[in-house]
């Protein structure tokens, strides 16, 4: 049926309404098509088709069931959802439903796009070469963030996730940001706000923010939005765009009533059976497109019980590039892992790059060794001796998440930290290496002195 003139037809009469869904006799109507509805006391709601069975056509209503009748009047729109997109957007908040809620000018003359387009053609794709420096040194040292990448923070709750996400947001050299917030209560949207203007990047920050109070469907379309703006930035302005999402396990479980109200058959734990597909169409709008810019995506996931086979961090694992594993309010180095990183460490950065790594992380893991003996009372050699204090100098100097720091400056605080607890030969590394940037014993008193 043509779009006017669906959008002529009034239909004056709801069969069920099931939660947040509800479901209609209708003709003519395309899954994802938008519907305005109007209640018998005259408010007005959003909704989308979410499902088709012959006639009968199912409805997400963005503000909810709760209130609405049968007898309600449902008017479709004919088109699919869109979001605004123009360079006015940038400094603006905007809800799930796609509308302003920061008080700023009105933006419905501007142009929009669709939401939830197809994901780019692999051909189309570059390989990534360029690192994301977001001056955390447990990131930019030893897992690189790549242009391009889809990377997760898993966490659990009482986890700093919010601030790293932040400092992070705030600190990557990307040209534009975009944040997406799932489910938060008023205090993180205020501490992300706050954030992103106190350090001066607000005016180059798009934000879509669903609140805990909010319409539970509003949560399934702010990552959608994200990324459709995202990804129009890439394209159209050659932008290296930043995408934040927090938190996917709300997504998931947003996903998860709405499919109990749609009489879907869960799988695993309650989840519908599509949940990999769902994550992945989204993830996989990271790209870095061919003569254009790129779209990075940074989740935060946490994980129920500190359980990483839970399905949404255990399918997250499957679709992403690695992840960043956030555990006693520091990046994990063991479990923490970048898949993309070999194509840019020694090869964007410094030479020492890869050797210091592998060097730091090893004498890290041997410190541990040393932390668990000296706690079983074992007797500890002089080399122990010098892993400890290397240990307790590696956590404090790089670990702590509001460290900051560019890549060049960690590499030289790397050498200086192996100088002060190490002899050159006991490094095991690259001897040109050694010769050139280990410190010698003048420059460390001096270093160690300032």
């Amino acid at each position: 049926m043509d779009s006017q003139l669906q959008q002529l037809i009034r239909h004056t009469r709801v069969d069920e309404i099931v939660g947040d869904v509800i479901r209609l006799r209708a003709t003519g109507v395309a899954l994802g098509d938008m519907a305005e509805i109007q209640n018998t006391d005259g408010e007005t709601s959003l909704a989308r088709v979410i499902g088709l069975d012959r006639d009968l056509v199912s409805l997400q209503v963005f503000a909810g069931g709760k209130g609405l009748s049968t007898d309600a009047t449902v008017q479709f729109l004919g088109r699919p959802l869109d979001v605004v997109y123009s360079p006015n957007i940038l400094g603006r908040i905007f809800r799930g439903s796609g509308e302003p809620m920061d008080g700023g000018p009105d933006l419905s003359a501007d142009p929009h796009i669709r939401v939830g387009g197809p994901t780019v053609n692999p051909v189309m794709r570059v390989m990534p070469t360029r690192m994301i420096e977001t001056r955390v040194p447990m990131i930019d040292l030893f897992n690189s963030l790549v242009e391009s990448q889809k990377i997760p923070i898993f966490s659990v709750a009482g986890e700093p996730h919010s601030e790293l996400l932040a400092r992070i947001g705030f600190q990557a050299d990307a040209d534009v940001l975009v944040f997406g917030g799932l489910g938060l209560i008023f205090d993180d949207y205020s501490f992300f706000r706050t954030s992103f203007e106190q350090h001066g990047v607000f005016a180059r920050t798009v934000m879509f923010v669903n609140q805990a109070s909010d319409p539970l469907v509003e949560r399934l379309l702010v990552p959608d939005m994200a990324l459709a703006v995202a990804e129009k930035f890439a394209v159209e302005e050659n932008k290296r765009v930043l995408v934040l999402l927090t938190d996917m396990t709300a997504y998931a479980d947003a996903m998860k009533e709405i499919g109990v109200a749609q009489e879907r058959i869960p799988a695993v734990r309650g989840y519908m059976g599509d949940l990999y597909t769902q994550l992945a169409q989204r993830y996989e709008k990271a790209c870095d497109f061919k003569g254009a810019g790129s779209v990075t995506i940074l989740s935060v996931t946490t994980m129920p019980g500190d359980d990483v086979t839970h399905p949404v961090p255990d399918n997250t694992g499957y679709i992403t590039e690695g992840q960043f594993y956030l555990h006693g309010g520091i990046i994990d180095p063991f479990g923490s892992l970048s898949r993309l990183k070999q194509h840019v460490i020694g090869k964007t950065t410094r030479e020492d790059h890869s050797q210091i790594m592998n060097t730091m992380i090893r004498f890290y893991s041997e410190a541990v060794e040393a932390q668990k003996k000296q706690a079983m009372a074992f007797e500890l050699s002089p080399f122990d001796e010098k892993l400890l204090e290397y240990g307790r100098l590696f956590r404090d100097r790089f670990m702590d998440i509001r460290v900051s720091m560019g890549v060049t400056e960690a590499l030289d605080l790397c050498w200086q930290t192996l100088a002060e607890c190490f002899d050159s030969q006991e490094l095991l590394m690259k001897q040109h290496l050694v010769d050139k940037y280990f410190p010698r014993p003048t420059d460390s008193m001096a270093a160690a002195k300032g």
